[in-house]
């Protein structure tokens, strides 16, 4: 057996335990022999001396986890040095990227992911400690929907509820079925063809909310309708996932079913608590927060990031998703008077740890691996910009709406979302998908993340030019009809 087994053996022994194995050992063979092993064990037993394997820990799914200092006889405060130094790094390079795009007039999301993809394991390699850094970045994806759920109108997702929710369900299964009837055509299996479908339905919240925010879009009508749309494909994500294992050959079709149904319930069951403590508990507490910091807004800012947490964790313990939770928890804030204020005290984390998010994300991205298929992926990225586009677009106009209206919200929803990642590893572990597709999903989806930006900037362009071919009316025109669409759907749900 090898030395690190017999360490860990002895590690588990009493004190009393080793001196008695000691004792029969001296009894049982010659002094020199005896002083022999025991040197080995006491050698073993220093942790002061270990080598470098007790600074590695290693988990259940074979992540790495680095630890700067080692383990020692005596309780001591653990500080992991190579973490800070990662997120030092992270934070200065996307600081960086962020100036000089801004700088040259470009969307700084593109700072941050190009920023990224240099310092990760794809570039530079100056992130070591990839597992914890992401872990990190998850917090972006939290407070940028927390702070989406400040600002959203309760009135206006009523109002573009049908399309958000009925119009985002219809997206996802016509990817699935033009993806499976496309894979059946090629001779490919049919549920890699479905995963695909589900992949690509898949749009960023992330960046598109950012985007919108940006250009004080969101409360618009496309950017209502672009927003609810995401929001319920965050939701469909946990349906995605009890998908997986049916394509996967994994579990039977009815054992899927039952997961989906189960999930179905338990959304049920968090959304009436979620509306029960609208009213009852939430306006309760924001206002005796208010009253307790009256003299500094630290607890208050505190209270709303615990509440927003607390709402996330337990969206997440009950099958859900992290997402859900936190953007819950904003809308709950938001149907009170202290929406503004709470906002106001939450936007500076959350552009922090969104700056970190989007640079994480950017962290995925192989530089060498898009320099060397840059043609294949930049094909890839347009078929499915122009997919995507047309099927938001057609979608969007069934439900009412004008063709200015849905162009935009067909090109907002146009790129693959960074959920998709998760997606992409938990079809990979049930070897939905392996080897060269997996390579061109990543790549395809990492390129689509990186382009979206530019083609956020390219939409005023297309509206102007589907004005001058009279392919839909002027701005002024378009805003009086949006203006009527959202009368005539206020109207429908009456």
């Amino acid at each position: 057996m090898s030395k690190q087994y017999w360490r860990l053996w002895l590690k588990l022994l009493t004190r009393k335990q080793r001196r008695m194995i000691l004792r029969k050992l001296s009894k049982k063979m010659p002094i020199y022999a005896f002083a022999t092993i025991s040197s080995k064990i006491q050698d073993m037993l220093n942790l002061e001396n270990d080598g470098s394997d007790d600074t590695t820990l290693i988990d259940n799914d074979h992540n790495r986890y680095v630890m700067s200092n080692k383990k020692s006889k005596y309780p001591v405060l653990q500080v992991d040095l190579r973490l800070i130094s990662d997120l030092v790094v992270v934070v200065v390079s996307a600081a960086i990227g962020g100036i000089i795009f801004s700088c040259l007039g470009q969307p700084v999301i593109v700072g941050y992911l190009l920023a990224g993809s240099l310092i990760g394991p794809g570039g530079l390699q100056f992130i070591s400690e990839m597992v914890q850094v992401e872990t990190f970045a998850q917090f972006g994806v939290v407070f940028l929907l927390f702070a989406l759920g400040l600002e959203f109108s309760l009135t206006k997702l009523k109002v573009v509820g049908p399309v958000a929710v009925f119009g985002g369900l219809l997206q996802i299964v016509i990817l699935m079925f033009l993806c499976g009837s496309t894979a059946m055509l090629c001779g490919a299996k049919l549920s890699e063809g479905i995963f695909v479908g589900c992949f690509l339905s898949m749009s960023s919240t992330a960046v598109v909310v950012k985007f919108l925010v940006e250009r004080n879009s969101n409360n618009l009508l496309h950017g209502q309708v672009t927003i609810g749309t995401l929001i319920f494909q965050d939701c469909a994500v946990g349906l995605l996932f009890a998908l997986l294992p049916v394509l996967g050959g994994n579990s039977g079709i009815l054992h899927g079913m039952f997961s989906m149904g189960k999930l179905l319930v338990t959304l049920s069951v968090y959304l009436a608590c979620a509306s029960l403590l609208t009213w009852s508990f939430v306006p309760r507490f924001l206002k005796l927060m208010i009253q307790i910091s009256s003299q500094t807004s630290e607890l208050y800012q505190l209270a709303a990031v615990a509440f927003c947490l607390l709402s996330a964790w337990c969206s997440d313990k009950l099958g859900l998703s992290l997402e859900l939770g936190s953007f819950a928890a904003g809308v709950m804030i938001s149907t009170t008077d202290f929406a503004q204020h709470t906002l106001d005290q939450v936007e500076p984390i959350r552009n922090l740890f969104a700056a970190l998010f989007l640079s994480s994300i950017g962290m995925l991205i192989n530089v060498h691996f898009l320099w060397t298929h840059v043609d294949i992926l930049l094909a890839s990225v347009i078929l499915v910009i122009v997919v995507k586009t047309t099927v938001a677009t057609a979608v969007t106009k069934t439900f009412g709406y004008n063709i200015r209206t849905s162009v935009v919200v067909g090109l907002l929803l146009a790129q693959i979302g960074e959920f998709a990642f998760v997606l992409l590893s938990r079809a990979s572990n049930l070897h939905l998908v392996e080897g060269r597709m997996y390579l061109l999903l990543l790549g395809t989806t990492a390129f689509s993340l990186v382009t979206t930006p530019v083609l956020f900037k390219l939409i005023p362009a297309v509206m102007h030019l589907g004005v001058l071919m009279h392919w839909f009316p002027s701005e002024s025109s378009g805003q009086t009809e949006e203006k009527i669409s959202v009368i005539e759907a206020h109207n429908r749900l009456l």
